[in-house]
């Protein structure tokens, strides 16, 4: 069974910084895309940032410049290292995976639990 586990959330005042971490577990084959979503109170879930296994990334435009997406492949871990937050980005943050299981070499879309990041002004 494959987890992806969020962490690094909280509250934080306009201007700070936070760090989010995703690490992926259990028995699989390969991690592919790794990406972040947020879905803030009332609104859609959208895509935050993306970064391919070869290191390639993309970012909504509303966080370009703020927002840095990396992953460590050897830990199976991706990051978010958020600057410069404004009440805006306040929302909570899914872990997203394209991973191919053991079993049946099948390509799955997973998703983490979600961890809410606050920023007040």
């Amino acid at each position: 069974q494959v987890q992806l586990v969020e962490s690094g959330g909280g509250l934080v005042q306009a201007g700070g910084s936070l760090r989010l971490s995703c690490a992926v577990s259990g028995r699989f084959f390969s991690v592919n895309a790794m990406g972040w979503y947020r879905q803030a109170p009332g609104e859609q879930r959208e895509l935050v940032a993306v970064i391919t296994s070869g290191g390639s990334t993309d970012y909504a435009e509303s966080v370009k410049d703020r927002f840095t997406i990396s992953r460590d492949n050897a830990k199976n871990t991706v990051y978010l290292q958020m600057n410069s937050l404004k009440p805006e980005d306040t929302a909570v943050y899914y872990c997203n995976a394209r991973i191919v299981i053991t079993t049946t070499y099948a390509d799955l879309n997973c998703w983490g639990k979600g961890t809410l990041v606050t920023v007040s002004s």
